[in-house]
């Protein structure tokens, strides 16, 4: 079996969670997986799901360099019945998130218009 094989759940993960500039490479016996995380709770997710197939971290035949990307921002326009909950649910962040990195539209994180 072949790392790729041994690790294809996780590979699978990385590019389902959108990991911009992915990279899978094995060369002398190491599973190399490179790229940027839109998130530490994605970066979190690879290395919890690396954790179920290598417990210990003990084959020492993977190395995840697994950035998280800075600066990255969605621009969304609130639609009535939104919430910064249901917001933050649907873009896998907090609502505490998306208020911070708003405050200077968003007076009362309660109160938000669509628009």
């Amino acid at each position: 079996m072949s790392l790729q094989d041994k690790y294809k759940e996780l590979t699978d993960l990385a590019s389902n969670l959108g990991i911009s500039n992915l990279q899978v490479r094995e060369q002398d016996n190491v599973l190399y997986i490179d790229g940027a995380a839109k998130s530490a709770d994605d970066k979190e997710k690879l290395w919890s799901a690396y954790g179920k197939i290598d417990p210990d971290f003990r084959s020492a035949d993977v190395v995840m360099n697994i950035t998280v990307a800075e600066g990255v921002t969605t621009e969304y326009t609130v639609k009535s019945g939104d919430s910064l909950s249901k917001i933050g649910k649907e873009y896998c962040i907090s609502w505490q998130t998306i208020y911070e990195a708003n405050k200077d539209v968003i007076k009362n994180p309660d109160l938000i218009q669509p628009g």
